[in-house]
């Protein structure tokens, strides 16, 4: 239908402009700009527009205008989804949590600005915008009707893999707050080597800001052993439900890159386009897992019918 058509190419730009948030919320951490405009919110250094442009500026600035944009669009494919796909159950609960997270992380941004707020407050608004993109990514992917197309409509879900995608997913989330830590606390090269803090002295932190960086590194290191064994477990026991096959293979294939980017980000002294890179991985691979905590609930549907 021509409704569907539009619908489609409107709810990939939601996506992409979640996914911009995201990068750009993580370019102003990453480059210092969050006071580019003063304490001034939603007015820019007391004007609408600003009228001196610094790289600060430009950058929050730019955020700022990115955000309500996409605002605007998410509200619109929030009431449309509602009124069209309203009957498919999931869809008005991920228009709520996609509209009602992107609210809130747009909150604490103006609070930050505005009031300041302590690092362990600021690095939730990361994880706060994540849930937000998963749930229009997620709503996408409805919209393009990728449950017939890959049966996933179909699948059946053992209970091993469905307590681990249920504690990988909720883990995934504890080791996205801890790497916004490690950005809020400025604790990102506070370790010169990789993967110990110093290579040639082992021992335990010494510090805060290294029980930061390397708490970080350890959550990351598990989530990759949990995600290899998911995979070779998906591998054995699902290859004939593609959705499941592939999806955690790709998922191990994210982890690994993510493994990589964060290793390169340490050793490049915070390179800001591996930095970039190591926030957009995480990004897919919370949204990956998201679409799999949605196939359990295909999976319970699909029990109950046979």
């Amino acid at each position: 239908m021509q409704y569907s058509k539009y619908m489609k190419w409107f709810a990939v730009a939601a996506t992409i402009g979640m996914l911009l948030i995201l990068l750009g919320g993580a370019l102003v951490t990453k480059t210092d700009s969050g006071m580019g405009c003063g304490r001034n919110w939603p007015d820019c250094n007391g004007s609408l527009i600003p009228k001196e442009i610094t790289t600060e500026v430009l950058i929050e600035f730019s955020h700022r205008v990115v955000t309500g944009a996409v605002s605007f669009l998410i509200l619109i494919l929030t009431v449309w989804s509602w009124r069209v796909l309203g009957h498919i159950r999931e869809v008005k609960f991920l228009s709520f949590m996609a509209l009602f997270f992107l609210i809130a992380q747009a909150l604490i941004g103006a609070a930050q600005v505005l009031w300041g707020q302590g690092d362990f407050i600021l690095a939730l608004h990361f994880g706060i915008s994540l849930i937000s993109f998963a749930a229009v990514l997620l709503l996408t992917l409805i919209i393009f009707e990728v449950d017939q197309k890959f049966d996933a409509d179909k699948v059946i879900i053992g209970n091993t893999l469905k307590r681990h995608t249920i504690g990988v997913t909720i883990y995934s989330y504890l080791v996205v707050y801890t790497g916004a830590l490690v950005r809020h606390t400025n604790a990102s090269l506070i370790c010169p080597d990789w993967p110990l803090c110093n290579n040639k002295d082992i021992g335990l932190p010494a510090n805060f800001y290294e029980w930061v960086q390397m708490g970080h590194r350890f959550a990351a290191g598990l989530i990759f052993v949990w995600i290899l064994f998911i995979a070779i477990h998906a591998i054995k026991h699902y290859k004939e439900q593609r959705v499941l096959y592939w999806g955690w293979i790709i998922a191990l294939i994210i982890v690994s890159l993510q493994v990589l980017a964060g290793m390169a980000v340490v050793l490049s002294r915070l390179n800001i386009l591996l930095a970039l890179l190591h926030s957009l991985l995480i990004t897919l691979l919370f949204g990956l897992l998201c679409y799999m905590i949605l196939l359990l609930s295909r999976s319970r549907q699909n029990q109950k019918s046979n």
